[in-house]
């Protein structure tokens, strides 16, 4: 990989991994179209470390607040003593699904689960899911019932959206775009769904990256240039991606994801197009 190549993989990464349009998907795709190798999900994994940070930095203040009420909670033996202490414990909790499904479809993951069929299917599968989810807030609105907030999520709406974020697994389904549909259809407001959708992120995210960098650290180390580019894509990817979330949660606030559901259809088409006609191998 060169460092162009770097440079504009950690940009697809940075704007993709918090855009409901999924960034696996593009860093599946773009490398095709370019006619550039597939990067393979451990680099997928390990750039996300970027995006990581960028999360952390964001939502430092939050952090901070939850780190030290579940500390402060476990200690007094009062663990959902406050809404940052149960704001943890429901991270915990959403966290769950993920690393079991991880751990169960590993290889399925890294390998079938990459073909550009499934990428475009999960595209244009979620956004029609997601656009449901957005009839039913919609509707929700009309008639007068109020949407819920982060604060009001409890273990039911952690474990659910928990379940989400597992599908995330397969490429092109969008980790924020899933768990902001469950949260949807949970009765979450649209900036509330995704605030938590980044939050839920920080563990499996973290320890994805740390999982693939112990198992690909030999090759790493070995080549100068491997771990140069790997450090470009991963330090674009966090200084795109810090946009991208102050993007996000502000579009929210007025707008519906009507626009991402409309590229998610389209990309899917357009990848189904080019994979029929022989232009992209699956």
């Amino acid at each position: 990989m060169t460092i162009i190549e770097a440079i504009l993989l950690g940009i697809v990464q940075g704007l993709t991994e918090f855009l409901p349009i999924s960034s696996s998907a593009h860093l599946r795709i773009i490398p095709a179209l370019a006619g550039w190798n597939d990067p393979g999900a451990p680099f997928t994994a390990i750039v996300q470390l970027g995006t990581l940070v960028a999360v952390m930095l964001y939502f430092r203040n939050d952090i901070i607040l939850i780190g030290k009420a579940v500390f402060d909670g476990i200690v007094r033996r009062k663990p959902l003593a406050t809404p940052e202490a149960k704001m943890g414990w429901m991270i915990a909790a959403g966290t769950l699904p993920i690393v079991i499904f991880g751990i169960l479809f590993k290889t399925e993951i890294e390998t079938g689960l990459r073909s550009l069929y499934w990428v475009s299917g999960a595209l244009i599968g979620f956004a029609l899911l997601l656009s449901i989810a957005e009839l039913k807030v919609k509707k929700r609105l009309r008639t007068g019932l109020s949407l819920s907030l982060i604060e009001d999520i409890g273990w039911k709406e952690a474990l659910m959206i928990g379940l989400a974020q597992s599908i995330a697994l397969i490429p092109g389904s969008s980790r924020s775009g899933v768990t902001i549909t469950g949260g949807l259809f949970l009765n979450l407001s649209r900036e509330a769904a995704a605030r938590f959708s980044f939050l839920l992120s920080l563990p499996s995210v973290f320890a994805a990256a740390m999982l693939q960098l112990y198992k690909t650290w030999g090759d790493i180390s070995s080549s100068s240039e491997s771990a140069t580019t790997l450090a470009v894509a991963t330090l674009v990817a966090g200084l795109v991606g810090y946009g991208s979330i102050a993007f996000l949660l502000n579009y929210l606030k007025d707008h519906t994801t009507t626009i991402f559901i409309v590229y998610r259809l389209a990309a899917g088409v357009a990848v189904l197009y080019l994979l029929f006609t022989g232009v992209l191998q699956p």
